[in-house]
């Protein structure tokens, strides 16, 4: 190749990273735009109304909770005490215990009084053999049923309970979450406020419970995480939810509602089939056949996005745990995206196939991968001594200087609009958190993303990992 050829590569090589790079600066700033838009526009909507209206109402709308259990043995009474305390007529929660190989389900049957009952089950219905069924002997547990199942896997739990349920709505929520009391009055508000439109499923917000004050299943104080590896997770959330799938959710294209909080119109769920036991990424798939099941029928539907912190969850605070959640997602993500390839810019799903789809592809898949061997291959050009250093160092700088603005931003917005973290301790620290993430949190997910998709892509045996919390008791 002559000097001349390899300069002109040298050249385009430049030109497509700059290029990749401006599209996504102008991504997150639309981005940044609507999700503020949507946000003053849902706290302006809902300023007003008696949601204490809708929970007394006896026809309020049924809703079932469904949460998967595996190994919760740590957490599982309180954080069922605190499903059982939301303000709300009329719902159902229904815990999967999904053959648990520890005592969830005795400590389950020796707290809320259990015992088994009988109930017809279609034995066509696929799922792993339900083991038993049970409810409390006593009232104020009534709402409780079990499911006692032998172990299939999250998504099938799911499955099981959305099959077994005879609401018109179900949530598919981390058993290890904690929902604010009136978290179903928005949820089913959502649902209902629409006209025109079917609204299909309900995502919201993800807040870190990790070094909250938590007893009897309530948060009673939220304090900033003690690990600096759930206060990166932390930032990461306030991004992601507060202004990513904010502003997706403003323009009708939201693709993922997270597995930790999510409610769905159970006919829609059960004429798709339920969940895809098939994926790790159930949440994400499940968001996509919804979506084309509508388009497929030309039936006018939406999902809603709640802002509200409805929702806390534990974040791992082991970095070994993180890695292998990361490299979970990113095979759940990859695993959708294929499955749904026809999506990829198809006029005929609209703004999915042509903005939505493309971003998931462009960023969330290609882009840690870019990053990972970009790194490499720029190692190689400085060994051969032919890195353009004035090019490199004011690309890396504006992305740099872009991704802590970016932060920034998510980060002064959620003090502005809902300001879980009043301390100015508190805030002083997120922000310092924005500053060395792009060189300390940031690598550690690209990593997992790109040994996620190598064990997808080379077929390496790999599952969905465990996740060992340190339960809220002691989180407290």
């Amino acid at each position: 190749m002559s000097t001349s050829l390899f300069d002109i590569v040298l050249e385009y090589i430049d030109l497509i990273f700059l290029l990749f790079s401006s599209i996504l600066f102008c991504l997150f700033v639309f981005m940044g735009y609507f999700s503020t838009r949507s946000s003053i526009h849902y706290k302006n909507k809902n300023s007003f109304g008696d949601l204490s209206k809708v929970m007394a109402s006896p026809i309020a709308p049924s809703i079932t909770i469904i949460a998967p259990a595996y190994n919760e043995s740590l957490t599982i009474v309180e954080n069922i005490r605190s499903l059982l305390s939301l303000k709300y007529v009329n719902y159902e929660v229904m815990v999967v215990n999904d053959g648990s190989k520890d005592d969830t389900l005795q400590k389950m049957i020796e707290a809320y009084d259990l015992v088994k009952i009988e109930k017809e089950i279609d034995p066509n219905w696929k799922s792993k053999p339900i083991r038993g069924i049970y409810k409390s002997t006593q009232l104020s547990f009534s709402k409780l049923t079990i499911i006692d199942k032998e172990n299939g896997g999250k998504s099938d739990a799911i499955n099981t309970g959305v099959f077994l349920s005879e609401s018109r709505y179900v949530g598919c929520i981390d058993v290890d979450c904690l929902l604010r009391p009136d978290a179903l009055l928005h949820v089913v508000k959502a649902f209902s406020q629409r006209t025109k439109k079917r609204v299909i499923a309900v995502g919201g917000v993800i807040r870190v419970a990790n070094s909250c004050k938590i007893s009897g299943g309530t948060l009673e104080e939220i304090r900033l995480p003690k690990s600096w590896l759930a206060r990166f997770q932390l930032l990461e959330y306030t991004r992601s939810f507060l202004i990513g799938r904010m502003a997706w959710g403003r323009i009708d294209s939201l693709l993922i509602i997270s597995g930790a909080f999510g409610f769905f119109d159970r006919e829609i769920a059960l004429a798709i089939g339920g969940y895809d036991t098939g994926t790790v990424g159930e949440d994400m798939e499940m968001v996509f056949r919804m979506r084309r099941y509508m388009h497929e029928r030309k039936e006018p539907y939406t999902i809603e996005y709640i802002p509200d912190s409805l929702c806390w969850t534990e974040v791992p605070e082991d970095l070994k745990i993180l890695v292998n959640q990361r490299d979970r997602w990113a095979r759940g993500n990859l695993e959708t995206l294929y499955k749904h390839k026809d999506m990829l810019f198809n006029s005929r799903f609209g703004r999915l196939g042509l903005i939505s789809y493309p971003y998931w592809f462009f960023y969330e898949w290609l882009a840690p991968l870019l990053e990972f061997f970009g790194f490499f291959t720029i190692i190689y050009f400085w060994y051969l001594g032919i890195i353009n250093w004035d090019f490199f160092i004011a690309l890396t700088a504006a992305i740099y200087v872009f991704s802590i603005t970016f932060s920034f931003y998510a980060i002064l917005w959620d003090v502005f609009t809902y300001n879980e973290y009043k301390k100015t301790k508190d805030i002083l620290l997120l922000l310092f958190c924005a500053i060395i993430e792009p060189v300390t949190f940031h690598p550690i997910l690209v990593f997992s993303a790109v040994r996620g998709n190598y064990k997808k892509l080379f077929r390496v045996n790999s599952g969905w990992g465990s996740q060992v919390r340190k339960g809220f008791a002691k989180a407290a």
